[in-house]
Order: structure tokens, then C-alpha cells, then sequence
């Protein structure tokens, strides 16, 4: 942004969205502070994920490739059984001839920690335990208000906080996710009968289930299902049954190793019910932005969410650099993201819901061998952002 003096950037929440932006504006040149609510670095981390091509580019433009392969694993290539074991296919994965590019499998709480802990030695501010509590968006800035009494002031905020923002329900009240018809479990076990080596994931159509799993270098076993139901009773417990009940007869339908995989799981198993934000969410008001999950929130079924969210941090990062102005660099950040996620919105919910096979993995923008140049230049951090809006993907 022009002038001599560097725009001050309050970024609230700590997370995967949050602090790789403030990588991204921090290499931008702007002054940032991240604000998180937990007093550590451990929300989820009974959660896996898988970080795609498009979202390893993305962490290799904000200098952060080295950071995040300190944990997880790479996946090379990805396994397609039917629900009799049979394999109907066998591919590679992702960009797998660059070693950075490659798929990466990871602990959501350990990548916080890498993120989080490169922020703290590039100098970013980093507050936990502050819990957002109000706004004030005026003439020359932002005023953050903290549930601690606490207050910060700058001239931009970017809400980076996730599925129930509290920056969205300042903005934007009305905008708050749904559900997208499946109930979504993530776990661990030992390696059992029929785990692939490391660098494989493995996806099981099943009967009643979409499995897959990918065996660790240190033999331990990430596996995760997503079950289709209705949406959960309004006010009441989502999860009625334990989650052993609910998801082993399921599995044991099939003659898959999905089964054996789920009874033999080390420590508590996550269950949680996947939801999307709608389409056409506002994303910025005044000195205000909405990234991540907090603005573009999809259902897990494409895999895509933490890259997007990535992604994300690059485009805004450059916008912000390239543009006079934040009305002109939000402008241009929405023009530049707003059909790319929205369309991963649109298909990871097609499969979720079954509008799509919900068994086969997903068509989803990076998951090709070959490049999306479009995102290249998106993406590269020596060039400005391009004078028009992609192509829808």
C-alpha cells in the first residue's frame, strides 16, 4: 500500500488462515499482530489434514516450505477400492515431481505450532488467550476490544477465526454456516491388515461410508470416514450414540480394511459435523476482511480447505502490497478468489450431500499432475496480481 509508514494489520485468530496471512503481510511489508483466542497452540489436534499442491505453492511463496515439513508426511500418490477391497485405480498425487509441491498429511494442532512458532521468529506479534469481543470500524482504522478489557488499534482488521467467526458476526450477522449432510470422524491406530506403505492414501467406497487412510513413516495410521445423515436435532446433542456404535456396523458392511483399521484406534476419536458457509457471504466492510473458513468455509469431502485457506495469504498479501488503498485491495482479493472457492464450495458440497459419487475422490482445482498456471501466476509472489479475475476453475 502506499505511504511511508507501514499499514498496521490486527489479524484475529491464530490458526492455519490467520497466521500464514500474517506471514504473507508481514514478507508484504506491513506491521501485523495475531490475536488468539486459545491459550495455546492445541485447538484440534485430534484432527488431521491433507495440505494439497496449490496450498504447499502457496506456503512456498510466503518462505514457509521448510517450516511445515518439520511435521506430517508426504502422500504421493492415492488408492481407489470398492467395496469388496478391489482396487479400481492407483495414481499419482498432486504435483509429486517437486518434493516441496508435494501432498502433505498433518496433525492440524502440530501445523498451528509451525506456523505459529515461524511468525515468532520473523518477529510477528503474537498474542494467545485474546478473545475477541467487539469492533469499532471508523474513519481511520479499527479498534479491536478484547474479552480481557484489553484494546488494539489499527488500519485494518483481518478476521482469520474460523467457521464461528466473531469477526463475520460483527460484519456480517446474518452469514453463518450449515450443515452439509455428513457426520465426519478422524482418528488413529496402529498400522493393520491391508495398510498401504507411507506416500499412499487410500479411499474406500463403501456401502455407507467414504474411508481413507494413510499409513505414517512411524507406523501409526490416519484414517478418517464420513458417514451421510440428516442434519443434527436444533439445540440438542449432535451425537446421540458413542461414536464406535454409530460408525463400526457401517464399516463392517464391507470388505475393506476400513473396519479393522477404526477398532484398532489409539486415543479419542474426533467427531464433528461437516458444514459450508453459503455462497455470497460478504467478505469485508470498511477497514474489515474475512479469510479462510471464516468467509469460504467447505465441507471437507474435496480435502481443499486449509490450501484454499493459504492460498488465501498470498493473494491477500499481494493485494495489499500492488494496491493503493484497502478498497481497492479487498476489492481485488475478492475478485481474485471469490469463484475459485466458492467453486470448491459448490463441489466438496455436491459431494457431501451424494449430488456427486461421495465415494470418489474429488475433481477439486490442484489435485491434477499437471500445474494450474492461472494459480501460478496468482500465486507468485514477484509478480503483481494479474489485471483481471481468473477464470472460473
Amino acid at each position: 500500500m502506499s505511504g511511508t509508514d507501514a499499514t498496521r494489520v490486527l489479524v484475529i485468530g491464530g490458526g492455519i488462515a490467520g497466521t500464514a496471512a500474517a506471514l504473507g503481510l508481514h514478507k508484504a511489508g506491513c506491521d501485523v499482530t495475531v490475536y488468539e483466542a486459545h491459550p495455546d497452540t492445541a485447538e484440534d489436534i485430534g484432527a488431521f489434514l491433507t495440505l494439497a499442491s496449490n496450498g504447499m505453492r502457496a506456503l512456498a511463496e510466503l518462505d514457509a516450505t521448510d517450516a511445515v515439513a518439520a511435521v506430517g508426511f508426504p502422500l504421493t500418490s492415492l488408492r481407489l477400492l470398492d467395496g469388496d477391497g478391489t482396487e479400481l485405480t492407483h495414481a499419482p498425487l498432486g504435483e509429486v515431481g517437486d518434493p516441496a509441491l508435494r501432498y502433505r498429511c498433518v496433525r492440524r494442532g502440530e501445523l498451528n505450532a509451525a506456523l505459529q512458532a515461524e511468525a515468532i521468529r520473523r518477529g510477528i506479534r503474537l498474542c494467545h488467550g485474546a478473545r475477541l469481543a467487539a469492533v469499532t470500524d471508523g474513519p481511520h482504522g479499527v479498534t479491536a476490544r478484547f474479552a480481557d478489557g484489553g484494546t488494539a488499534h489499527a488500519d485494518l482488521l483481518v478476521g482469520a477465526d474460523g467457521l464461528h467467526s466473531t469477526v463475520r458476526g460483527i460484519l456480517t450477522p446474518q452469514a453463518r454456516p450449515v450443515y452439509a449432510g455428513q457426520r465426519v470422524f478422524y482418528g488413529y491406530s496402529g498400522t493393520g491388515p491391508g495398510v498401504d506403505g507411507t506416500g499412499v492414501i487410500t479411499f474406500v467406497r463403501g456401502s455407507g461410508t467414504t474411508f481413507g487412510y494413510a499409513a505414517s513413516p512411524d507406523g501409526e495410521t490416519y484414517w478418517f470416514a464420513r458417514v451421510s445423515t440428516q442434519a443434527p436435532p436444533a439445540g440438542g446433542p449432535a451425537h446421540l450414540a458413542p461414536w464406535h456404535e454409530e460408525l463400526l456396523p457401517l464399516l463392517r458392511k464391507d470388505s475393506t480394511p476400513a473396519a479393522d483399521i477404526v477398532a484398532a484406534s489409539r486415543g479419542p476419536v474426533m467427531v464433528t459435523d461437516a458444514t459450508e458457509m453459503p455462497l455470497g457471504t460478504p467478505w469485508h466492510s470498511g477497514h474489515m476482511l474475512l479469510i479462510g473458513d471464516a468467509a469460504h468455509a467447505a465441507s471437507p469431502a474435496t480435502g481443499q480447505g486449509a490450501s484454499m485457506a493459504l492460498e488465501d495469504a498470498v493473494v491477500l498479501a499481494k493485494a495489499l502490497r500492488d494496491l493503493p488503498g484497502a478498497p481497492a485491495a479487498f476489492a481485488a482479493y475478492e475478485r481474485h478468489r471469490r469463484a475459485r472457492v466458492e467453486h470448491n464450495i459448490t463441489v466438496s458440497g455436491g459431494l457431501s450431500r451424494g449430488i456427486r459419487e461421495p465415494s470418489r475422490p474429488a475433481p477439486v482445482v490442484g489435485r491434477p499432475a499437471e500445474p494450474d498456471e492461472t494459480l501460478i501466476r496468482q500465486l507468485a509472489w514477484h509478480s503483481p496480481l494479474p489485471a483481471a479475475p481468473p477464470e472460473q476453475p
